[in-house]
């Protein structure tokens, strides 16, 4: 996590485009649109629907432990900390995926890297589904999370280079609509069928994205990149319709390209180098801030946390913050490229502060014993306003920016980096949250918060504005500013 039921989509023309372009703030303008304006861009909704199958399959790996914890651990007879490390997996597997996944995607492509993943998810959702112990029962959820590590940089990347640059925002916006969606229906589906349906379930997004992957067809950037020129072309053609002039988009990718190719293979240690160091700080800092901010902690044990706040169960908490993310996700999505990238992130980090000191200030309360009554009340509102500030922004917009400000030679080495990243702070708030809360709850959730006003700050002072710029403007700007 497309966005959705637009109803031009269905016969392949849209008069207007739903999301109107932008003039560039910061950088001259280089390109065209003519292909855009006067072809078909069918195409482009088609293999964005497909390929955020995978965000779905992202979204039902992460959301399948939060519902299934009480019953997995009953039917197998597993303690608290073998569903700790059950729960854990998705992570470490993802982080591996995560440092794999750039050179994946790079050399055999985004649908092939898209296969691969899909390929490692059916196989661990189905070692779930069979599970009789905890050892296959945590082989499945490795090799899930593994596909989901790679699908979470090759999704956002393929989005970005196949969609023209007024639509690019929102677009690559729907891969977290569909990463929440999934998490969402995981939430709703586990509070009515057990564990094993619900993996079975899992393997549904997977099955429709190998079929989609057959009529979609190759980012055309990767393309003009290993030198097929045919096939660039012939891609290109088909995302921007039979009849689309092709031709200023085509000579600006490959004369793009055709300055790669004189610059050596990357490595890590290439990153350090002066001229790249800005885009890495942006990308590797966005991520530390959209983890640092807790929502994989809180995510996780939704409903551990309002129980303790004094509700009884947790269930119609959980199911509120399944419903809530959707429609602000969507929200985000319009929102892209109509506010642009950097004040939809800082609203959306003023908001998980919001949300955070409620919440905090609640726990609080209950541990002083003040106005009881209230502390529920105060929990449910300071989570849910969290969950609607995260999706509206930091959910997104970090995994659009990484997709667009790094030059396509860097993208494999550096996505991996900014991913694996990702997963690795996923994991530490995940893995401590827990401790964290048992120290103290209203410490943890000022902890967080407190995140939040550093994302806001770092935002404002080091993220460019991406919106409505072609990927070789936006390396344009980059460079320009170091």
């Amino acid at each position: 996590m497309a966005i959705e039921q637009h109803k031009d989509v269905e016969s392949g023309y849209l008069q207007q485009p739903f999301i109107q372009p932008e003039e560039a703030a910061a950088c001259e303008e280089v390109g065209s649109d003519k292909s855009v304006e006067n072809g078909s861009i069918g195409m482009v909704f088609l293999s964005t629907l497909v390929a955020v199958c995978g965000s779905f399959t992202f979204g039902t790996c992460v959301g399948y432990s939060a519902p299934t914890q009480a019953a997995i651990r009953a039917d197998l007879n597993l303690s608290l900390a073998e569903f700790s490390m059950f729960g854990s997996l998705v992570t470490i597997g993802a982080m591996l995926g995560a440092i794999t996944s750039g050179r994946i995607t790079d050399f055999i492509g985004r649908k092939g890297a898209m296969r691969i993943s899909t390929g490692f998810c059916i196989t661990g959702w189905l070692a779930v589904f069979f599970s009789k112990g905890s050892y296959s029962l945590d082989m499945g959820r490795f090799f899930t999370g593994y596909g989901i590590g790679v699908i979470s940089y090759v999704v956002p990347v393929y989005i970005a280079e196949i969609a023209p640059k007024n639509l690019r925002g929102g677009l690559a916006t729907t891969n977290q609509l569909l990463i929440v969606t999934g998490g969402s229906v995981s939430f709703l589906l586990g509070s009515v069928i057990n564990w094993r349906e619900l993996a079975l379930a899992g393997l549904v997004p997977c099955i429709c994205l190998l079929v989609g992957l057959c009529f979609i067809p190759e980012s055309p950037r990767w393309l003009a990149k290993v030198g097929r020129e045919k096939e660039f072309q012939l891609a290109l053609s088909r995302l921007r319709g039979k009849h689309a002039d092709i031709s200023d988009e085509a000579a600006e990718i490959l004369d793009y390209i055709e300055t790669l190719e004189s610059l050596p293979k990357t490595k890590l240690l290439d990153l350090l180098q002066s001229k790249y160091v800005r885009s890495v700080v942006i990308g590797v800092g966005l991520m530390a801030c959209q983890q640092s901010v807790g929502i994989n902690g809180i995510g996780f044990y939704t409903a551990e946390i309002f129980v303790a706040a004094g509700l009884s169960s947790g269930k119609a908490g959980t199911i509120a913050y399944a419903c809530i993310q959707i429609p602000f996700t969507l929200s985000g999505a319009i929102l892209m490229d109509k506010s642009g990238r950097r004040p939809l992130v800082m609203v959306s980090a003023a908001g998980t502060f919001l949300g955070c000191l409620i919440a905090g200030i609640a726990f609080f309360l209950k541990d002083q014993n003040l106005l009881l009554e209230w502390v529920p009340i105060l929990a449910v509102a300071g989570v849910l306003i969290y969950i609607a500030a995260f999706s509206i922004g930091l959910g997104s917009v970090p995994w659009v920016i990484m997709s667009e400000i790094f030059p396509l030679h860097l993208k494999g080495t550096a996505g991996s980096l900014v991913v694996l990243v990702a997963w690795l702070g996923a994991w530490v708030v995940s893995y401590t949250f827990n401790f964290l809360m048992s120290w103290s709850s209203p410490g943890t959730l000022f902890l967080y918060a407190g995140c939040s006003l550093l994302t806001i700050l770092f935002v404002a002072k080091l993220v460019p504005e991406t919106k409505g710029k072609t990927l070789e403007e936006i390396q344009a700007c980059l460079s320009s500013q170091r």
